[in-house]
């Protein structure tokens, strides 16, 4: 089968005032050991404005891009803000690597209360470190808690918490770095990125929880691996490799079909969101260089939860 090749091109930078050079952060000293990191761009979601959120971990801050590209400070705070989703209310629902499962009110901005904790803990255990959220069809949120597992500690969890309830249920519990998240077109799988396995695993979901985990994709191996993901309305799944600048996207059967190039504009290319009037257009973190790419896809992106679900 051939693998449809397009580039992507820059849709809006970081701006040089939010750049944060030489300061210091615990954040860059375990994960990006003497580099120089201003910034670390991730979990991009669009609201119902057409207004693009996304995180920038190392500094707790996240960001709201308009659709012409102008940037603005929404939230800054004490956390490690890592995925990002929009609910149907208007808040936003952040796995945070520090902190857990926060709810972030975009309408208080700088103020205090912005920022209130979700799920800190299960069963009065801390969190290894949460990583991404999604939302499926009716509400239920699904969410990674990966921390520092791997190929040597394969422990990282998946976490469900069925629409209207605060009860987690466990999915996994061996992931080798649980990642990026997303449900299949009827919501009766969740795909979910290992990232030091170089791959993502098919979860089927039942309401007792999971049977017959299976290896849906296999990516190129390299310094990273899979990260975030999306899906198209044909149930085609985009997924972002965080070290060969690529996103690979992969029919319902698993074959690759089409790939997204942004080696040109660096090689973190962290995670991804459909937006545009049509929904054909795909924005991608490209985390290293501080960057949302910008590619049109052929196919339409999937409606989200924040425009299809119910506001509370």
């Amino acid at each position: 089968m051939s693998v449809t090749e397009i580039r992507a091109e820059v849709f809006t930078a970081l701006p040089e005032k939010y750049r944060q050079v030489g300061q210091p952060s615990s954040w860059v000293d375990a994960n990006k050991p003497g580099g120089e990191v201003p910034s670390f761009l991730e979990g991009p979601s669009f609201d119902r404005d057409g207004n693009l959120w996304v995180v920038d971990i190392p500094w707790g801050r996240i960001f709201k891009i308009t659709p012409g590209g102008q940037w603005s400070l929404g939230v800054e705070y004490d956390g490690w803000p890592n995925g990002l989703r929009v609910h149907p209310d208007g808040t936003l629902r952040v796995a945070d690597y520090r902190r857990g499962i926060v709810i972030v009110d975009p309408q208080l901005e700088l103020q205090a209360g912005a920022v209130r904790d979700q799920f800190s803990t299960r069963r009065s255990e801390g969190f290894k470190g949460c990583n991404d959220l999604f939302f499926g069809a009716d509400g239920t949120m699904y969410f990674t808690d990966q921390g520092t597992t791997g190929l040597h500690d394969p422990t990282g969890r998946v976490y469900r918490v069925p629409a209207g309830s605060d009860r987690l249920e466990q999915l996994i519990s061996n992931g080798p770095s649980p990642n990026g998240l997303v449900t299949g077109l009827n919501d009766q799988v969740l795909y979910v990125a290992m990232t030091r396995a170089a791959a993502v695993w098919r979860v089927p979901l039942f309401p007792e929880g999971t049977a017959k985990v299976g290896l849906f994709a296999r990516l190129p191996a390299g310094v990273i691996g899979p990260d975030g993901m999306a899906l198209d309305e044909q149930g085609t799944l985009y997924v972002c490799h965080a070290s060969r600048g690529r996103v690979y996207a992969f029919d319902e059967h698993g074959e690759e079909v089409l790939s997204v190039d942004c080696r040109h504009i660096g090689r973190t290319t962290t995670n991804l969101a459909f937006g545009g009037p049509d929904m054909r257009d795909l924005y991608i973190t490209v985390s290293d260089a501080g960057v949302i790419a910008h590619a049109k896809m052929p196919v339409p992106g999937r409606a989200m939860y924040s425009h299809t679900g119910k506001a509370d």
